[in-house]
C-alpha cells in the first residue's frame, strides 16, 4: 500500500538552472512524443478500424441485461476516483484498455444498483493482487456488506491473494484459491528510503530548515537512519491500520481476533491447505471448478458461457436515479494541489475554486460535498481553495469525505468544513514546516567543472543560488517564512475545528495519522465513506429528496491523451534506462523540482 508523509515544503531552485533543466527536457520529451505519438495514433486508426469492422461492440444495454446474471467485479488494477472519459471503450486498442477501469464512484455505484436489480444473482470477485490503498478497498468491501442484505451471494476466487486483495474477499460467503496458489498474509512493514548518500555521491548538499519535530518528509534527504520521532508516529499510525485490518477479518471470518492476529503475525499460512485449515478459505479450486459451482447455482449447467456482466457494461444499465431539483455537489479534489487550471489528475487551483463558487451561487445545489484524495501542494493554490470553502459554507453545508489521503495541503481545505468523514485507514494530518534548498557546490564545482560568478546589489538577491550553502542570515529569513507559514495553517486548522491553536499544535508538529486515531484527536469527526458523507450532508440541508452531481466536469478525452503524451514520453524513456533504479529517480525528482511553499507529500513509501 502507498502511504507517504505529509509536510510542507519550501524550496527556492534557481532560474538558469531551471531554464536548462526545462530545455533539455522539452528537447527530449517533445521529439520522443512526436513518435511515441505517431505510434499511438496508428494503434488507434487500427482499433476504431477494426471495432467498425466487427460491429462496435457496443455496451449492454437494459433491456439487454439476462436474468440470473452475475456482476464480475476485479480488484487488480489501480482504481481511480472516478471513471476517466475514455473515447475508445468500445474497441480493443492496444495500450488504452486500461482506460476501461472503472472509477471508485462507478464501482460503488454499480454494487449498489446491482443489490436493486432483480436481475443480477450474485457478485463474482476476482481477488488477485489487488495494488490499491486500504481506504479504498475499506469503501469497496462496506459496499459489499451492504450488498449481501439483499440475500444474494458473492463469491471470490484467486490465482495469488495477497492482504489488501483478501481484505475485500473476506466478506464473501465463499473464498476459493487456485489449488497452486498462494494467500500472502504476514503482516504489514514499510520501508522509508533514505539517499542521502546518494545525494553525498554526487555532490549535492540539501539544507533543511525545520519547525517541529515530525518533519519526517525531509529527513531521507539529510539523515542515514530514521529518527526516533518519525519511527513512533510510523508505528503509530501503520499500528493503527494493522488492528483495523486484523479487527476487520476477525470478524468476517468469524475467528477470535487473537487467533487472527497469531496466524499473520507467525506467517502461518504457507500453502493453500494452511489456508483452508485455518479457515481463511473455503476450498482449493480451479477456475473452471468455481465456474461450474457459480453454473449450478444459476441453475445454467448445460450452458457453454456464464452469464456474467461486466462492470464497464453494468455501468451502462439504467438505475433508481432521482430527478430531483435538489443537488447535492459531489466535487472531486484528486492529486497534486497545484495553480492554474490542472486536469483530472491534479487539483487546479482555478478549477476547483471557480466549481465551488459555481456550487456557492447556484440555488439548486443544496450542499457541498468535497470528495479529497490529495497529498497536498502549493501552499498558495490551497489557499485559494481554502478561502471558496469559506465561502461556501456561509451560504450552505459543506462536508468533506477523506478518500486513501487527505493531508497536508489536502487538510488544510479540508478543515473549514462543517463535517469530516474518513475511512479508518485514510492517511490525514501532517501539520507541519520545513525549509529545503540544495547547495550543488561540490557538484558543480569538482564534478562538472562549472563555477558561478555572480554580481549582486542587494544582500538577499542570490538567495537560493545552489552554487554555495546558506549563510546565518539567509537561514534566518526562511525560518521566518517557515515559521509564518506554520502559524497560519494552525490558526485555519483551529478556526475550522474549533479547537486553540495550542491544541492544534500539539497534534500537529507534522505528524501523520491514521483515520481512526484523527478522530479521537479530533481531525475527524466520523468514520466512513462518501455515501456517509453525502448522508450527513442531506440531514444538514434538510433534504427529503435529492440527487448528486459529480464536478468538476471532466476533461474532453482527446486533449488529455495529446496532452499527456510528452510527460508520457519522457517517464517512458528515463524507466526504460534506469530500470529498477526509477523509483529512487522519480524521488530525488520530486525533491528537487518543487517551488515556492508547498503543503505536501514528497516523499512515497511502501507499506506491505
Amino acid at each position: 500500500m502507498k502511504i507517504a508523509f505529509c509536510e510542507l515544503l519550501l524550496y527556492l531552485q534557481p532560474h538558469s538552472t531551471k531554464q536548462m533543466k526545462q530545455f533539455f527536457k522539452f528537447l527530449f520529451a517533445s521529439f520522443f512524443g512526436f513518435l511515441l505519438g505517431g505510434l499511438i495514433l496508428v494503434f488507434i486508426l487500427i482499433g476504431i478500424i477494426g471495432g467498425i469492422a466487427s460491429g462496435g461492440g457496443g455496451d449492454e444495454k437494459t433491456s439487454e441485461l439476462k436474468d440470473k446474471s452475475i456482476l464480475q467485479l476485479n480488484l487488480n488494477y489501480i482504481i481511480p476516483e472516478r471513471t476517466q472519459n475514455n473515447p475508445f471503450e468500445m474497441f480493443s486498442i492496444p495500450g488504452l484498455d486500461k482506460g476501461k477501469a472503472l472509477g471508485l464512484n462507478d464501482v460503488l455505484a454499480n454494487i449498489k444498483k446491482a443489490s436493486e436489480n432483480e436481475n443480477i444473482a450474485g457478485i463474482y470477485l476476482g481477488a488477485d493482487v489487488s495494488p490499491n490503498s486500504y481506504a479504498t478497498l475499506e469503501e469497496i468491501r462496506n459496499a459489499l456488506i451492504e450488498f449481501k442484505k439483499s440475500g444474494k451471494f458473492i463469491i471470490s476466487y484467486a490465482e495469488i491473494m495477497d492482504e489488501h486483495s483478501y481484505y475485500v474477499a473476506s466478506v464473501s460467503d465463499k473464498i476459493y484459491l487456485n489449488p497452486s496458489g498462494e494467500l500472502l498474509l504476514n503482516g504489514f512493514s514499510q520501508q522509508v528510503f533514505y539517499i542521502k548518500g546518494m545525494l553525498d555521491k554526487i555532490g549535492l548538499e540539501p539544507q533543511l530548515i525545520r519547525h517541529g519535530k515530525y518533519k519526517a518528509a525531509g529527513e531521507p534527504l539529510i539523515a542515514d537512519k530514521m529518527s526516533e520521532a518519525n519511527r513512533k508516529q510510523i508505528e503509530s499510525y501503520m499500528g493503527s491500520l494493522y488492528h483495523t485490518f486484523l479487527k476487520n477479518l476477525a470478524l468476517s471470518r468469524k475467528i477470535e481476533l487473537a487467533n487472527m492476529t497469531s496466524i499473520v503475525n507467525e506467517l502461518k499460512v504457507q500453502s493453500g491447505k494452511d489456508a483452508v485449515k485455518l479457515k481463511l478459505v473455503d476450498g482449493l479450486k480451479y477456475q473452471d471448478e468455481v465456474e461450474a459451482e457459480l453454473k449450478g447455482k444459476m441453475g445454467t449447467e448445460d450452458k457453454k458461457k456464464l452469464p456474467l456482466i461486466g462492470m464497464a457494461k453494468f455501468r451502462k444499465v439504467s438505475g433508481n436515479t432521482s430527478t430531483s431539483d435538489n443537488k447535492i455537489a459531489v466535487v472531486y479534489c484528486v492529486g497534486d494541489i497545484v495553480g492554474g487550471e490542472g486536469d483530472d489528475q491534479t487539483m487546479g487551483s482555478d478549477r476547483i475554486a471557480a466549481t465551488i463558487k459555481k456550487v456557492r451561487e447556484d440555488d439548486s445545489y443544496k450542499a457541498l460535498v468535497l470528495r479529497i484524495n490529495s497529498p497536498g501542494g502549493s501552499a498558495l493554490a490551497s489557499d485559494v481553495i481554502w478561502r471558496e470553502v469559506v465561502l461556501c459554507k456561509a451560504k450552505k453545508p459543506v462536508v468533506v469525505s477523506m478518500g486513501s489521503v487527505a493531508a497536508s495541503g489536502g487538510y488544510y481545505i479540508a478543515a473549514p468544513a462543517d463535517a469530516i468523514v474518513a475511512e479508518p485507514n485514510t492517511i490525514t494530518g501532517s501539520i507541519g514546516v520545513f525549509g529545503l534548498l540544495m547547495n550543488a557546490k561540490e557538484l558543480l564545482n569538482n564534478k562538472l567543472g562549472i563555477k558561478i560568478e555572480t554580481v549582486k546589489f542587494g544582500e538577499f538577491s542570490d538567495l537560493g543560488s545552489p552554487d554555495r550553502p546558506l549563510n546565518e542570515a539567509e537561514r534566518k529569513v526562511i525560518q521566518n517564512a517557515i515559521d509564518r507559514v506554520y502559524a497560519d495553517f494552525v490558526q485555519r486548522v483551529a478556526e475550522g475545528r474549533k479547537l486553540t491553536e495550542a491544541q492544534v499544535d500539539s497534534i500537529a508538529q507534522g505528524r501523520v495519522w491514521s483515520g481512526e486515531d484523527a478522530k479521537s484527536i479530533g481531525l475527524v469527526d466520523e468514520l466512513g465513506g462518501l455515501d456517509k458523507a453525502i448522508a450527513i450532508a442531506v440531514k444538514k440541508a434538510d433534504l427529503s429528496e435529492y440527487r448528486t452531481v459529480s464536478l468538476p466536469d471532466l476533461k474532453d478525452p482527446f486533449e488529455e491523451i495529446f496532452s499527456s503524451l510528452s510527460d508520457q514520453a519522457s517517464a517512458y524513456f528515463m524507466n526504460r534506462e534506469l530500470g529498477v533504479h526509477f523509483y529512487e529517480y522519480e524521488q530525488v525528482k520530486k525533491a528537487i523540482q518543487y517551488q515556492g511553499i508547498q503543503v505536501r507529500m514528497p516523499f512515497t513509501v511502501d507499506v506491505e
